[in-house]
């Protein structure tokens, strides 16, 4: 398989744990808040596939062109009215795998690309490997996860433990 495969699954991974946690809601779920934070479901897909899709832009080289309108979103982890959970979760997988085709094509996990001048940081952008991006993918990806988790149980009990027992065919 290789490391690139191996990144790739255990990212893939925990997109698709993030995926059963939201399977079933509905739409007026996907937009309630079960704790004290704004965190949201339907926000998390919404903020990761913004996520995805800036590191996207960063990983084709245009880093240093971005402005912080651009990487910062203050209603990032809310879903908004005209949204569904539907679109959001078809958007998600649709930019999940165009990362997956960039990928696949790039030709060392060792290249760096310059990141933007982050709103919060001073001096010259940085630069990453492909390899830490992915990294730092997963990183995000997990974290939010366990926030997904976290507020589906508190809307209707559902555990995504269980869930994924249900789907792949473990549960009793």
């Amino acid at each position: 398989m290789g490391e690139r495969a191996d990144l790739l699954r255990i990212l893939t991974e925990q997109r698709d744990t993030l995926l059963v946690t939201v399977d079933g809601i509905t739409d007026e779920q996907a937009r309630q808040r079960s704790t004290v934070s704004e965190l949201t479901l339907g926000g998390l897909v919404r903020h990761l596939d913004r996520c995805y899709r800036t590191w996207l832009a960063i990983m084709a080289g245009r880093g240093p062109e971005m402005t912080a309108a651009e990487m910062v979103d203050p209603d990032q982890y809310r879903m908004r009215d005209e949204e569904t959970v539907a679109g959001l979760v078809a958007a998600f997988r649709a930019t999940f795998d165009e990362l997956a085709a960039a990928l696949d094509a790039a030709d060392d996990l060792d290249r760096t690309v310059p990141l933007p001048v982050m709103p919060w940081a001073t001096g010259d952008p940085q630069h990453w490997s492909l390899r830490y991006i992915v990294l730092h993918l997963f990183r995000e990806t997990s974290h939010h996860s366990g926030h997904a988790d976290i507020i589906r149980e508190a809307l209707d009990g559902a555990s995504t433990t269980a869930r994924l027992a249900e789907v792949l065919g473990m549960a009793d």
